[in-house]
C-alpha cells in the first residue's frame, strides 16, 4: 500500500505538471474552466484561501476538451504508463468534492463521512497535502476537500482542503447551502442514486404542478398562488406519506402511540417543529422510511404582494416565479408602435433578466419562441450589436452573462431525508434562539439546502 501511495504522489504531480504546460486547446480549456469557476465562487461567501488550486484540481476530472478529460490526454501522451497507472489515473475521473465529517483518525489514516450523502470513505494522504491541516483533523470536525480513488474501497485527498471547524446544526446547513452553490455538479458525490432520484423527482414535480394548475405556466394574484401553492404542496406531501403506507390523517398523538413512544419522548421530538411535518410523522414511524422528501417552500413575501405573479415550471430547468413577467410580454408584444421612454423601459428590463441568475434559460427560449423579433431587436439595443441574431446568438449571450447551458438539479428537486432532518432542525434552533424570552413559534420551512 505503501507503494501505491507514493506511485499515487508521482503519478498526480506528473498530471498537474503536464495540465501546466500544456498549450493549444488543453491550455485555453483550463483557463477558461478557471475563470468560469473563479467567477461563480466570487459570488458565495466562503472561508476558502485557494480558490485557484481547487479549480485547477477540478479542472483534471471535470474540465472536458473534444470530449476527454485532461487525466485522458495525459494517459494517452504518456507512453512508459504501465497498466496499473493507466488504471489508477483511469479512475481519477470519479474524483469528487465533498462536505465530510471526520468520524476517526487512524494511523491508516481517516475515516470520512460524506454530510450530502451518509456514505463512508476510508482516505489517507499521499503526501502533497499540507501537514498542518492533516494535523487539525479530529473526530468531529468538518472538511471541504477532494478525494480521488486509490483501490476499490481506499480513497487519498485530492487538491486543497478547507477546514471548517466543528459545526452546529444551524452552521452545518449554511456549510451545505454554500456547498450547492459553490459545486452543483458534486451535489451527491459518487451516489447517482440519490442524484436520479433527485432529477425524477422534478419530473414529478413538474406533471404534478400540471395536474394541479392545469398548465406549466400560470399567473394569477401573489396572494391568490401562495394559497394555491401551500394546497399544492399538501397534496403532494400526502402523495409522499400514502407511498409509504403512513396514514396522514391520524394525528401525532395516535402515531406516537403506534411508535410505542412516550408522552414526553414525543413533546421532545415535535417542540420545534409544526405539527403537520411530514418530517415529525417520519420521524414517529420509525419502521417506515421515505428515502427523499420534497422541500416544502414558501413564497417570499414581496411574490406574495405581486398584483400578477407568474409560474413557471418545467420538468428539468425547475420553478420561476416572476413578478414582471406579464410586463415584459406586453412591452415586447407592443414595441414596435412605443415611444423611447417605453423602449427605454424594456430595455432595463431585458438587461436585468440578463443579469439575474435566477431567470433560467428557459424563460429565455420561451421569450424567443413567442417574440423573436421583438426581444432581437431589444437585445440589439441592449448588447450594442445590430447584426444580433436570436436564433445563433441568444445561447452563446446567456452563458457570458453566466447562464448555465444544460439544467442544473433545482430547488424543486427532492433532498435525502438526513438533509431535509437538518434543515428542519436547523430552523428549529434559529428559530428558538431568536425567540428567546418570547413566545415561541412555529419555524416556517424553506426552499433549498441550507439555512441563509
Amino acid at each position: 500500500m505503501n507503494d501505491l501511495l507514493e506511485r499515487s504522489k508521482e503519478l498526480k504531480q506528473e498530471l498537474v505538471d503536464f495540465v501546466y504546460d500544456a498549450e493549444g486547446e488543453l491550455a485555453t480549456a483550463l483557463e477558461s474552466f478557471s475563470k468560469d469557476q473563479l467567477e461563480k465562487w466570487g459570488k458565495v461567501q466562503t472561508q476558502n484561501q485557494n480558490h485557484s488550486a481547487m479549480a485547477i484540481d477540478m479542472f483534471l476530472s471535470d474540465g472536458t476538451v473534444n470530449g476527454k478529460t485532461p487525466i485522458d490526454y495525459f494517459i494517452a501522451e504518456q507512453k512508459g504508463l504501465s497498466e496499473s497507472d493507466r488504471q489508477l489515473l483511469k479512475s481519477w475521473n470519479r474524483t469528487f468534492n465533498g462536505l465530510f465529517e471526520v468520524i476517526q483518525v487512524t494511523d491508516a489514516g481517516y475515516v470520512l463521512m460524506n454530510w450530502l450523502t451518509t456514505k463512508i470513505y476510508r482516505v489517507q494522504s499521499n503526501g502533497l497535502q499540507d501537514e498542518a491541516k492533516l494535523a487539525r483533523l479530529k473526530p468531529g470536525e468538518m472538511l471541504l476537500t477532494r478525494i480521488s480513488p486509490l483501490t476499490d474501497k481506499q480513497w487519498i485527498f485530492s487538491g486543497p482542503m478547507e477546514l471548517l471547524g466543528k459545526l452546529g446544526k444551524p452552521k452545518l446547513a449554511v456549510a451545505i447551502g454554500n456547498f450547492k452553490d459553490r459545486f452543483k455538479g458534486h451535489l451527491y458525490g459518487d451516489a447517482p442514486d440519490l442524484l436520479e432520484e433527485s432529477w425524477k423527482s422534478v419530473e414529478i414535480y413538474h406533471q404534478e404542478f400540471v395536474d394541479f394548475f392545469g398548465e406549466s405556466e400560470i399567473t394569477l394574484s401573489g396572494s391568490e398562488f401562495n394559497k394555491c401553492l401551500q394546497e399544492f404542496q399538501d397534496i403532494v406531501s400526502e402523495k409522499q406519506l400514502e407511498k409509504v403506507g403512513i396514514d396522514s390523517s391520524k394525528s401525532i398523538k395516535e402515531l406516537a402511540e403506534e411508535s410505542g413512544l412516550s408522552q414526553e419522548e414525543m413533546e421532545e421530538m415535535t417542540a420545534d417543529l409544526d405539527e403537520n411535518s411530514m418530517v415529525v410523522k417520519q420521524l414517529l414511524n420509525s419502521g417506515k422510511s421515505i428515502k427523499m422528501v420534497m422541500p416544502k417552500a414558501d413564497l417570499p413575501k414581496p411574490l406574495q404582494r405581486a398584483e400578477k405573479l407568474t409560474a413557471i415550471v418545467h420538468p428539468r430547468w425547475g420553478n420561476s416565479f416572476l413578478d414582471d413577467y406579464q410586463v415584459l410580454c406586453d412591452r415586447l408584444q407592443a414595441s414596435k408602435s412605443s415611444d423611447d421612454v417605453e423602449l427605454e423601459q424594456l430595455n432595463k428590463q431585458i438587461k436585468r433578466y440578463l443579469e439575474d441568475p435566477s431567470i433560467t434559460p428557459y424563460v429565455w427560449q420561451k421569450l424567443a419562441e413567442q417574440y423573436p423579433e421583438s426581444l432581437e431587436a431589444a437585445l440589439q439595443r441592449v448588447l450594442g450589436n445590430p447584426d444580433f441574431n436570436v436564433k445563433t446568438d441568444l445561447q452563446p449571450t446567456l452563458q457570458k452573462y453566466g447562464k448555465p447551458q444544460e439544467p442544473e438539479l433545482p430547488e424543486t428537486a427532492s433532498v435525502p431525508m438526513h438533509l431535509n432532518d437538518l434543515f428542519q432542525e436547523a430552523l428549529a434552533e434559529v428559530n428558538q434562539t431568536k425567540g428567546k424570552g418570547k413566545k415561541k413559534a412555529k419555524p416556517k420551512a424553506k426552499t433549498g439546502f441550507g439555512v441563509r
